[in-house]
């Protein structure tokens, strides 16, 4: 499939050509390929170590590859939202995003500012300093800055790893409105009940390969077999489907 055409009526976000990248002696990746495309969520899933903080930084463009390329349509760069929020403490949330805004290097910074913070639904706390907001809003105004150049795809590496239930579920409500606009998602996360109930599709790696991409129903049936149907009720086997990962590691020997 071409960058920057439809094909099925798909067109492609990026495309990941053989990505390898190496530490050292050491291969953080080997060979990664795939192709994301608007509107998806798509969640990379692994044990420690299998390369997925790695593979995120290079698709945001904050670490090279050894060899490979990543293409991007339309070649914007991608919103990153690593792990620890890259945010001022002592800021108010209107700072932080005009600042953000400004090394962004946004055409105008005032509306991308009054623009996010409705987008967040923060209008009214703009000007309280964000040391005092809840972990939930924090990471709201992480993403936040992440989204203010209006990026094709947007790239968060663990997005909830420090919430609580309940700011868990507003985090994916409002990543699940931003995909539902077109926005291309990626996410990395060690919660697999998590990556079962968002992604669409899951990209599992192990030791730096690439070693699945599908749909958790896909990962079902290449570890219970080919009688799983695809359309199995996906909420009845949410309490599973950690074991059926684990079960499709073991098998491919990781």
């Amino acid at each position: 499939m071409s960058i920057g055409t439809q094909t099925a009526q798909r067109t492609v976000t990026v495309a990941a050509r053989g990505l390898t990248r190496r530490f050292g002696a050491r291969t953080a990746l080997k060979r990664i390929g795939f192709e994301l495309y608007p509107g998806e969520v798509v969640a990379i899933i692994g044990p420690n170590g299998a390369g997925k903080t790695t593979l995120l930084s290079i698709l945001a463009g904050v670490l090279d590859p050894s060899e490979g390329e990543v293409i991007r349509a339309p070649e914007k760069r991608f919103g990153w939202v690593p792990q620890e929020p890259a945010l001022y403490s002592r800021l108010s949330v209107a700072e932080n995003l005009r600042l953000f805004a400004r090394l962004e290097r946004v055409a105008d910074p005032e509306k991308a500012v009054a623009d996010m913070l409705a987008q967040i639904g923060l209008e009214d706390r703009g000007s309280e300093e964000v040391a005092r907001l809840s972990g939930g809003n924090q990471q709201r105004v992480n993403i936040a800055i992440g989204l203010l150049s209006e990026p094709p795809a947007l790239l968060l590496d663990e997005p909830s790893a420090a919430l609580d239930p309940r700011q868990r579920e507003r985090l994916w409500e409002f990543v699940g409105g931003l995909a539902g606009r077109g926005t291309t998602i990626v996410f990395s996360t060690h919660n697999v009940a998590e990556a079962d109930r968002y992604a669409n599709r899951i990209l599992v790696l192990g030791d730096g390969e690439l070693l699945f991409t599908g749909t958790p129903a896909e990962l079902d049936r290449a570890v219970h077999g080919e009688d799983t149907p695809l359309d199995v009720d996906r909420p009845a086997l949410a309490g599973d489907f950690e074991s059926a990962f684990v079960r499709f590691l073991h098998q491919r020997g990781h």
